[in-house]
């Protein structure tokens, strides 16, 4: 890999963010701004509000980074910038931030699939981690099985088709009356839970198709909670726990049936919750391999991976053209049979 030099730019949902980060995983500078204000009032996040916050802070953000970092505009060897999947709003305000920067110092654009971004994190945090690896991306929108095979080729072992487990954590704490956001305040109150006090489904459990569900566990909850017979720490405690077992049933079912790899390992902003990393750990220990995961920072939404996923995509050449638009929705295997019911999950 050449020595670069890479500023990243994160806007895809409620995080604002940016980075640099060189070739040899050195981050030299990461600033972030949360919108946990602005969307606390409505209980998740509002896509409008969302992309007018990226557009106030993207810039002040950026004069942060070089600044702290040092360096100038034309230090940095390529501007990459998240071009999808996400809220298109926000998604839209990054990625012409990071055009008109790249127009204006004369330097390659590069536009980061957000999943890829978080799909190679585990790699700025071990240079270890070599390719191919086992990866279970779990986030607010996703939740996926890929086998990573390289920088750009990624093949899809499972998704969900319905409610990804991220969104499941947010709209069970939105159920409880817990707020925003919903993940860690689950976890949270789940510590003083008992996980067997509520009887919760497990969907496609053992099932032979490879995907995940969690619609039918959410609606659960909802009619758990309504019934007032259960604590609602014991709700938490318990969703979670099915929430666990359904990650693990799907993730062995998916080693088990591929060709063999040594590494196991976690992105994405769920992968900081720590009862499914106690369970990933496990599962890696039970299949003889060994378990990566990025620092809890670096799993949420963030520039630095952004940052390293253009360091990566820049050393193989994948150099992006300035009309590159905007997406919404962009697979990371676009290959992949679409999964029973997935929609934009897939």
């Amino acid at each position: 890999m050449i020595m670069s030099l890479i500023l990243g730019i994160e806007s895809s949902c409620d995080e604002s963010a940016a980075a640099l980060v060189s070739c040899d995983r050195t981050i030299l500078a990461h600033k972030l701004a949360g919108q946990e204000a602005e969307h606390a009032p409505f209980g998740g996040v509002v896509p409008e509000i969302a992309a007018r916050a990226h557009a106030e802070i993207l810039t002040p953000l950026i004069e942060a980074a070089l600044a702290e970092a040092g360096k100038s505009l034309d230090d940095v060897d390529a501007i990459a910038a998240t071009a999808g999947p996400g809220l298109i709003g926000g998604v839209m305000v990054g990625l012409v931030t990071g055009k008109a920067l790249a127009m204006a110092a004369d330097k390659p654009l590069i536009a980061v699939n957000h999943l890829e971004g978080h799909a190679l994190s585990p790699r700025l945090a071990n240079p270890d981690l070599n390719f191919p690896y086992h990866l279970l991306l779990v986030s607010g929108g996703h939740c996926q099985i890929l086998r990573v095979e390289a920088v750009g080729q990624y093949r899809r072992l499972a998704t969900t088709i319905d409610d990804a487990a991220g969104e499941a954590f947010d709209k069970t704490a939105k159920i409880l009356g817990l707020g925003y956001p919903g993940g860690p305040k689950v976890e949270q109150l789940a510590k003083r839970g008992d996980p067997t006090a509520v009887p919760l489904p497990r969907p496609l459990i053992r099932s032979k198709e490879p995907h995940f569900s969690f619609a039918g566990l959410k609606s659960a909850v909802v009619r758990a909670y309504q019934t007032g017979q259960y604590r609602t720490e014991d709700i938490a405690a318990s969703f979670q726990q099915a929430t666990v077992d359904c990650l693990k049933d799907r993730l062995v079912k998916s080693i088990v049936e591929t060709e063999p790899v040594s590494d196991l390992v976690v992105a994405g902003g769920v992968a900081a919750n720590g009862p499914i990393r106690a369970m990933l750990e496990q599962v890696a220990e039970e299949h003889d391999m060994r378990f990566t995961a990025p620092p809890l920072w670096l799993c949420t939404d963030n520039a630095a991976m952004i940052a390293w996923a253009g360091a990566e995509r820049f050393a193989a050449g994948l150099i992006d053209d300035l009309n590159f638009v905007a997406r919404p929705r962009w697979p990371l295997d676009p290959s992949a049979e679409k999964a029973r019911g997935a929609g934009i999950k897939a």
